[in-house]
This record gives C-alpha cells, structure tokens and sequence, in this order.
C-alpha cells in the first residue's frame, strides 16, 4: 500500500494545485476561471487517473453550463478515457444540462 500523500505536498505539486484552484473556482461558480485552472491542470499533467477524471468532468459541466455540447461531449469521453471506472452519481446523471449528454456519451462503446 502506497504511503498516505498529505494535502500540503498535494498542493505543492503544480498539476494538482491547479487541479484544487480549478474545483475551488467551480464551486464559487467563476467558470471561466475554472476552466482556466482545470485545462492547465490537464496540461501540466495529473498522474492518478481519478485527479483527470474529475477535471475532465468539471470542465464538460461548464462546458455544457455554456451550451457548448461538443466539447462538453469530449471531456466526458476523456473522463472515461482517464479512469475507466469513471461515472457521474445519479444526481449528477439527472441534471438538466449535462445529462443528457452524458448519457449519450456513457451509451457509447469504449474506444479500444
């Protein structure tokens, strides 16, 4: 079993503290920043495949928030690419603006 990674080194790591300031600027509803952080997050490169699901998803809700489908079509198949356990909850499935195409993506075979 891997030794426990403290929060302190986490965020001292430049993928993962923009992952952080990515999640943090979603949830005080600041989108752009959000996308801003979570992109570079991606780009800088995160290591476990759940820490690139979860930006990977948060970017597909804003993409979806702002009616760019394509995209937000693209980020959840790369969400699925990252981690193949990846799944949204029940709730997170039945929202309004980014069920439907998730639905639609997760209905979709995996790329082999």
């Amino acid at each position: 079993m891997p030794a426990p990674v403290s929060v302190v080194e986490l965020s001292s790591r430049p993928a993962e503290k923009a992952l952080l300031a990515g999640l943090r600027a979603y949830e005080d509803a600041q989108y752009k920043t959000a996308e801003q952080r979570l992109t570079l997050a991606l780009k800088t490169g995160l290591p476990a495949p759940a820490d690139a699901a979860a930006a990977h998803k948060t970017l597909a809700f804003v993409y979806c928030s702002s009616q760019r489908i394509k995209p937000c079509e693209a980020a959840f198949r790369s969400a699925r690419a990252a981690d193949p356990s990846f799944d949204l909850s029940k709730t997170e499935a039945g929202h309004p603006l980014w069920g439907p195409v998730w639905k639609r993506v997760a209905a979709e075979k995996p790329a082999s």
